[in-house]
C-alpha cells in the first residue's frame, strides 16, 4: 500500500546547533538503532499508528522495542515532522516536558525567522533550520 502522502522528517536542532534527539540516538545500541530507524521511516512514509499526542503540540511515538524506546516530535502542518528527543518509559515525564519546551522554543524562532524573512525580502519560510533526518 502507497502512503497517502510522504512526510518530511527534520530535526529540532537548539540555538547552540544541537540536536538533543541526535544526540539520544548516537547513544543507542546498533539494534537499538535499526528499531528507532524504521519507526522513524515509518512516519516519514505517513504511518502514525504509533504516535498519540502528550500534550503542548507535541506527539510521542513508540517505538516496541528494549526498556519502552519512545521518540517526540512536534507536526508542524500536514507533511513536516519535527523530531525532538527521544528516550524511554522510564524518563517519559520529564522527556516530555523538555520536548514540549523545545518545541515552543522551535515555534517561537519560526514566527521570529519569518518576520526577519519577510521584512528583509517580502516573502515567508516554511521552517528555522532545523536538520535533516
Amino acid at each position: 500500500m502507497l502512503p497517502l502522502h510522504a512526510v518530511e522528517i527534520l530535526e529540532y536542532l537548539d540555538w547552540k546547533g544541537r540536536s538533543p534527539y541526535a544526540e539520544w540516538f548516537e547513544s543507542l545500541s546498533a539494534q537499538a538503532a535499526a528499531k528507532v530507524t524504521v519507526a522513524i521511516v515509518g512516519l516519514g512514509l505517513g504511518n502514525f499508528s504509533n504516535v498519540k499526542g502528550v500534550g503542548g503540540g507535541v506527539y510521542e511515538c513508540r517505538v516496541n522495542f528494549g526498556p519502552g524506546f519512545r521518540v517526540y516530535l512536534g507536526k508542524d502542518g500536514e507533511r513536516l515532522v519535527i523530531l525532538l528527543a527521544g528516550g524511554t518509559k522510564k524518563r517519559q515525564q520529564k522527556d516530555i516536558k523538555d520536548a514540549r519546551a523545545r518545541w515552543q522554543d522551535y515555534k517561537k524562532r519560526k514566527s521570529h525567522e519569518r518576520l526577519n524573512y519577510a521584512a528583509n525580502s517580502g516573502l515567508q519560510t516554511d521552517h528555522p533550520s532545523p536538520r535533516a533526518a
